[in-house]
């Protein structure tokens, strides 16, 4: 494959990253003087912190720039114009495409994009697409129906713009959806992991057909850690035969996010958006590999509703390898490994549920769906697993539990009480799944 063929954008995705630096820099005053100018929530957050346009200059300064999180976008959206209140950068009658969150941390963020911002939707998404193989020789199917969440939105329209065919499933079941990707030949398709899971079972489980026969090539999944963990990526592929590649992107940023075909990690896009790494306790910058932080990130090109140094409370690493591509936007390590909101104590232990999720996908006889709910029994935090053994592994049983007991303790340091219900009992999801449950305060 020639260098031009492999990259989307071969000029940004190839510069030399002291030259992609200086473009961020120039970029970012762009955007935070858009704001400043124009928005009249980021003008008061700016001038309480005083500080202006005139006073960047370096990445330091940037550094300086009070950040924005998603408790405040809730707060504002109680002001005028109804519904996003005064963070508006743009008239409201330029406002082309409303978008919410899932609402699975709160309330939803209500979303304001205007024409210029939904193109750079699907450019940042035709950047994760073409890096992932996708041509204008494939047939992509979309299986979930479109929704007030961004979602897959614009993935569709960037695989258009790739020359992509695409095929809607939005109003069909899970069973409609896997005759038809049967019946046209698809050669990829797009989904959270849970759902890529759920397809593979409800395609053998109840047609009767065995995914791999589908023949499809790759699958791109996002809105769940489940694409960078090993165990989970495996049983995906494994599944159906296919290549999987991560993706991350938020509402309130962007597409910020791709896994290319050498599966080496997650790549930043670099060229649309400044990340930042900070120290969970002290806030201060982490520019090395090597220290795990939160990621505070700009959108460098977002108008009607910037984002700028937005706390996304994901927890990234810098990766001090390059990738095999070629593309010198830099790697994370492991992809997102959770989130400082979702990590939590219990029984003195910090705990991540990622790392769960790691150990149950690693044991072939359990099933793909499981819950962890914790509780407090007086003063002592009490953990319960509730996991599937997987069809036919019954007999397993207390080979499994012991498997289990033992990589948990392993991997997370901690004890539980684990729940086996019969196959297909507990909950399953299409989009984001609601696995980890703490209800110590409610």
């Amino acid at each position: 494959m020639k260098d031009t063929e492999r990259y989307w954008n071969p000029l940004l995705e190839t510069l030399d990253h002291e030259k992609l630096e200086r473009l961020q820099l120039k970029k970012f005053k762009e955007i935070f003087g858009w704001a400043y100018a124009h928005s009249k929530f980021y003008r008061q957050l700016y001038e309480s912190a005083d500080i202006g346009p005139g006073d960047i200059k370096t990445m330091d300064d940037v550094r300086r720039v009070p950040k924005v999180e998603k408790s405040m976008l809730r707060t504002i959206q109680k002001k005028d114009p109804f519904p996003y209140g005064d963070i508006l950068a743009v008239p409201l009658e330029q406002v082309t495409a409303y978008r919410q969150t899932s609402g699975t941390t709160g309330q939803p963020v209500y979303q304001a994009d205007n024409w210029q911002d939904w193109e750079l939707w699907a450019e940042s998404w035709a950047y994760i697409l073409y890096a992932q193989g996708y041509r204008d020789t494939d047939r992509v199917f979309l299986p979930f129906g479109y929704n007030v969440f961004v979602a897959f939105w614009a993935a569709h329209y960037a695989a258009e713009k790739l020359g992509c065919e695409v095929v809607p499933g939005g109003v069909l079941d899970t069973e409609a959806r896997i005759l038809k990707m049967q019946e046209l030949k698809a050669t990829a398709f797009m989904a959270t992991p849970t759902y890529v899971l759920g397809m593979a079972d409800t395609a053998r489980k109840k047609l009767g057909i065995d995914p791999r026969d589908l023949k499809i090539k790759k699958i791109t999944v996002a809105g769940e850690p489940g694409g960078s963990i090993p165990a989970t990526r495996k049983r995906m592929e494994d599944a159906w035969g296919a290549k999987v590649y991560d993706h991350a992107g938020a509402t309130e940023i962007g597409a910020w996010s791709y896994e290319c075909q050498e599966q080496a990690g997650l790549h930043v896009n670099e060229g649309l958006f400044l990340v930042e790494i900070e120290d969970v306790n002290t806030g201060k910058p982490i520019t090395e590999p090597g220290k795990q932080g939160k990621m505070v990130i700009t959108n460098l090109n977002r108008v009607a509703q910037p984002c700028i140094r937005f706390d996304s409370k994901d927890i990234i690493e810098w990766n001090p390898a390059r990738c095999g591509c070629g593309r010198t936007f830099r790697l994370l390590k492991g992809g997102i490994t959770g989130r400082s909101d979702d990590i939590t104590k219990v029984k003195g232990v910090l705990l991540a549920p990622s790392s769960i999720e790691e150990v149950i996908r690693s044991i072939p006889e359990l099933g793909d769906e499981y819950e962890v709910i914790v509780t407090k029994k007086g003063d002592i935090d009490d953990i319960t697993l509730k996991v599937e053994l997987a069809a036919g592994q019954e007999k397993e049983r207390a080979a499994v539990e012991a498997s289990l007991v033992d990589q948990l303790r392993l991997k997370t340091n901690l004890r539980y009480n684990i729940e086996f219900h019969p196959y297909g009992v507990l909950p399953r999801y299409e989009v984001k799944a609601k696995r980890f449950k703490d209800l110590r305060h409610k």
